[in-house]
């Protein structure tokens, strides 16, 4: 990408998005193009179409979807569908149309199968049956993935998909009904903490294992396969480590400083028993995270405490 490039970021307001934000401004890009969403609804057609024929960015990262944890999933299955679907259809379409350069669109780790061997090669994709409580929000990012190939395929287009495992870091979510695991428990942790709060009540058995990287890793990422990669298919994004939800939460118990016992709710989902992208295709081009778990999580909690 030249220097003076303009770059749409679509979704520069969420966790993703703002960390490629702050990634390009660090390289030295200038020209960058964002949107709120209260100025561009990417839902819809006409508005989509006519901001890219105003504006004609060169390069985009679609990092803008509806999203959510486990319950958010499950309780709004047609809106996860119906918005996530709608959103990168009038962005990839009109990025064609309007003769982007390159697209990089991203996905999620829960597009594989909920048993599909581990780790998480690329080629599981669409191997078995998904995940229940996630399905139609995988669904909608199968279908992107799928799209981007297709544009390729039939018009030559440039446009890569990655595949991000599990998330935290700046800017997370720590809404307790609709945020992901991590911030949710630095949240639980934090209010039982100042609460002096007797124990503290993890959802599930605990035993899942999950992979988790932080999400500045994943914008260094995605800067360094949008220079470097113009692959069809899908290419994956960790760092090939997992741990069990029960030694997170000790461990989130441990930074926060949290002195009371952990309690596990067995009647709420576990969803997929073990989710560890395998991502031997990135670790072969150069790239590999910085930032480990322990590490994280402390800048995540020093985020929390100054915006929360």
């Amino acid at each position: 990408m030249e220097k003076n490039a303009k770059i749409y970021i679509a979704g520069h307001r969420g966790m993703v998005g703002s960390a490629i934000m702050r990634k390009l401004k660090n390289e030295g890009y200038t020209n960058l193009l964002t949107r709120t969403s209260a100025e561009l609804d990417l839902r819809n057609q006409q508005a989509v179409t006519d901001f890219f024929k105003e504006e004609k960015p060169e390069y985009v990262f679609l990092a803008a979807a509806k999203v959510g944890g486990i319950i958010a999933n499950n309780t709004y299955r047609a809106d996860f569908l119906y918005e996530n679907l709608q959103i990168q259809n009038n962005v990839i379409h009109n990025s064609y149309l309007s003769g982007v350069k390159k697209l990089m669109f991203l996905g999620s780790s829960c597009i594989y199968p909920k048993l599909a061997p581990q780790p998480l090669k690329e080629e599981y994709l669409l191997t078995g049956l998904l995940e229940e409580t996630n399905e139609p929000y995988a669904i909608a990012k199968i279908a992107g993935i799928k799209l981007c190939d297709a544009y390729r395929d039939q018009y030559g287009c440039n446009f890569i998909s990655v595949m991000p495992t599990n998330l935290y870091g700046y800017n997370d979510n720590y809404d307790l009904q609709n945020s992901h695991v991590l911030p949710a428990l630095i949240r639980k942790f934090h209010e039982a903490k100042l609460n002096q709060a007797e124990n503290v009540t993890i959802w599930g058995t605990g035993s899942p294992k999950r992979e988790f990287l932080f999400a500045d890793d994943l914008a260094n990422a995605c800067f360094f396969l949008m220079e470097n990669y113009n692959e069809p298919n899908l290419i994956n994004i960790g760092t090939g480590e997992d741990i069990t939800i029960k030694d997170l939460a000790l461990l989130i118990k441990g930074i926060i400083g949290f002195e009371g016992d952990l309690v596990f709710d067995s009647t709420k989902p576990d969803g997929t028993p073990r989710k560890l992208m395998d991502v031997s295709k990135l670790h072969s081009l150069g790239w590999r995270h910085q930032i480990e778990l322990q590490d994280g999580i402390q800048l995540a909690y020093k985020d929390f405490l100054k915006n929360i």
